[in-house]
């Protein structure tokens, strides 16, 4: 502040108040009033060296700790240096004056105490540290009597929070002299202390000697001392160290604030120390089971168990099995279906979900988990439900060159061959008849439950020159038709383009007929069997008596013995 703004040395020297009346105190210049307060204090300490005593702690109390120095009167360390001394603790303090009720004010750290103007202007020079009492509270900082009458900045004090502030008055401090100018033929005095550059230095010392005492692996005391959203600091005895909430619980996801608060005691592990950026990582969740360990003993494989979604990625699921204890659901193991699906379209978060377990591997702390197949497999009923023959409608999901794939049900697709797709036409892409999306009509043509594939035909069920034979016609109905194949008691008769009847040929015509292939050929007897048939019109048209008769390239009268439109077949014999 201004020199014009600086109180008076009279209205802080209450000793000389005290002595003089109060015509000569508000007048008294001040040479009388340095002068009496240096006879004063001249016999309590030497001029350069602080009054400095062993100590027993009697007892510790919130307004601070009374210490035992062999006089009359207890002295008494302020609060916060208290640290973590308990009753009958050894200490060396500094008196560092008396308080309003007479006890020895002290300080477990050195403070020199000045006793003349000279020995300010040392303390000045030496940067020493001194003591004071906060008087008030004022514009930008505060009042501190040192002795002398002296000004803290605000940002000086070490006081961070405004609400604070008020708390630092009638406090007792320890603090440096930034500047010291006093006019001795006046009454003003322009002298500024800092305390937080001595908190600081403090500080550090007290870090550096906590910080050689802490080692890794080792179980600590601690006190919460702020948290954060990534965890909480706690202080070890003068050194922080940083307790990350992954390491405060085996539950994933939970927050600082749910687990311990500011001011708690905690007990953690020092995990990691690094000694050239003097950070400390810790512990808690360390200090408690394992719920690995102990889940790891009820879970087998191939047990099926019901847990709650915790959150999904794009490569799957996790899952809380118990409190603290995890599963991965691999996007592979959500459905039988070929098409992939994102993890979050299929399981939501929070949702209730059985699963299967996979596989457990202990060393990695890893629970590989399925979701299909608690659901059931779908193979396992399709033989059932897709025999050969079926007929299926589904829609088809993908092209490819040689063919298209269609959706019978979940997990199962069906593959329709470029060549069953349609008849009398060649395609050279599905494309040109089919498009995704599409519900076709498909016969099930073939079943690998082994390979898990299921073939279709399109094409298989368009109407046929069979289909329409088979219309027109009925059972008793006489037809024309052309031996194509002859095989021991069958034969395949040809009735149109397309339709082919079997006929059956009774036994002792192959027998007959068989009787009627010499081993050798008489040519002059096929001569004149030849010339036999060609004035009968040729062996088309010739109408043997039975049939017996029937061979190849025949033309002959059959009548229809059966029809049978699913399979197509049709059944003929011999019309006499």
């Amino acid at each position: 502040p201004p020199r014009s703004t600086l109180f008076p040395y009279t209205t802080l020297f209450r000793s000389a108040e005290d002595t003089l009346p109060e015509t000569e105190a508000t007048e008294a210049s001040f040479g009388d009033i340095l002068t009496q307060f240096e006879q004063e204090h001249k016999t309590e300490a030497a001029p350069d060296e602080p009054q400095t005593i062993d100590g027993v702690v009697v007892t510790v109390t919130p307004e601070g700790v009374f210490v035992d120095i062999g006089r009359k009167r207890e002295g008494v360390l302020p609060p916060n240096q208290a640290g973590s001394l308990k009753p009958g603790d050894s200490v060396k303090v500094t008196v560092t004056g008396r308080d309003e009720a007479g006890n020895a004010k002290l300080s477990i750290h050195k403070v020199f105490v000045p006793t003349d103007f000279s020995s300010f202007e040392k303390a000045l020079a030496d940067k020493a540290v001194v003591s004071g009492t906060v008087t008030e509270l004022v514009k930008g900082g505060f009042r501190v009597d040192i002795g002398l009458p002296a000004f803290l900045p605000a940002s000086r004090s070490g006081v961070r929070e405004q609400i604070d502030m008020d708390k630092l008055v009638g406090q007792q401090i320890e603090c440096r002299i930034t500047k010291l100018e006093i006019d001795r033929d006046g009454n003003d005095a322009d002298v500024v202390v800092d305390r937080r550059g001595v908190l600081e230095e403090r500080a550090a010392a007290a870090r550096e000697q906590a910080f050689g005492t802490l080692k890794e692996g080792a179980v600590v005391q601690g006190t919460v001392r702020s948290l954060t959203e990534f965890g909480a600091f706690v202080d070890l005895g003068g050194v922080d160290g940083l307790l990350h909430v992954a390491e405060m619980s085996y539950v994933r996801n939970a927050k600082p604030q749910d687990i311990v608060r500011p001011g708690d005691q905690i007990q953690v592990k020092i995990l990691k120390i690094n000694t050239q950026t003097r950070k400390i990582s810790l512990g808690m969740k360390q200090l408690m089971p394992d719920p690995f360990t102990l889940a790891a003993e009820s879970l087998a494989v191939g047990q099926r168990v019901k847990g709650k979604v915790a959150r999904t990625t794009d490569f799957g699921a996790f899952v809380e099995l118990q409190p603290g204890v995890e599963g991965l659901i691999h996007v592979s193991e959500m459905s039988w279906s070929k098409k992939q699906k994102r993890p979050a379209d299929i399981v939501k978060v929070g949702e209730m979900v059985d699963v299967v377990i996979l596989g457990i591997n202990t060393a990695d702390k890893r629970i590989a988990l399925g979701l299909k197949q608690a659901l059931g497999d779908p193979w396992e009923e399709a033989k059932a439900r897709f025999q050969v023959g079926t007929i299926v409608e589904a829609p088809v999901t993908s092209l490819a060159n040689f063919g298209a794939f269609v959706d019978l049900t979940e997990g199962i697709e069906g593959m329709i061959h470029i060549g069953d797709i349609v008849s009398g036409k060649r395609l050279e892409h599905p494309k040109e008849v089919l498009a995704v999306g599409k519900v076709v009509r498909a016969q099930v043509l073939e079943l690998d439950q082994e390979r898990r594939r299921v073939r279709l035909g399109m094409k298989q069920l368009e109407p046929t020159s069979a289909d329409t034979f088979i219309a027109e016609h009925k059972v008793g109905d006489q037809v024309t038709g052309r031996v194509v194949e002859l095989r021991e008691d069958r034969a395949k008769v040809e009735l149109g383009e397309g339709v082919n009847a079997l006929c059956k040929v009774p036994k002792p015509a192959q027998a007959a007929k068989s009787e009627e292939r010499p081993a050798t050929v008489d040519l002059g007897s096929l001569s004149a069997m030849l010339a036999a048939r060609w004035k009968q019109g040729g062996s088309s048209a010739a109408a043997s008596s039975g049939p017996e008769s029937l061979g190849p390239g025949q033309v002959r009268k059959f009548k229809i013995t059966a029809l049978d439109a699913s399979t197509k077949r049709v059944e003929v014999e011999v019309a006499d």
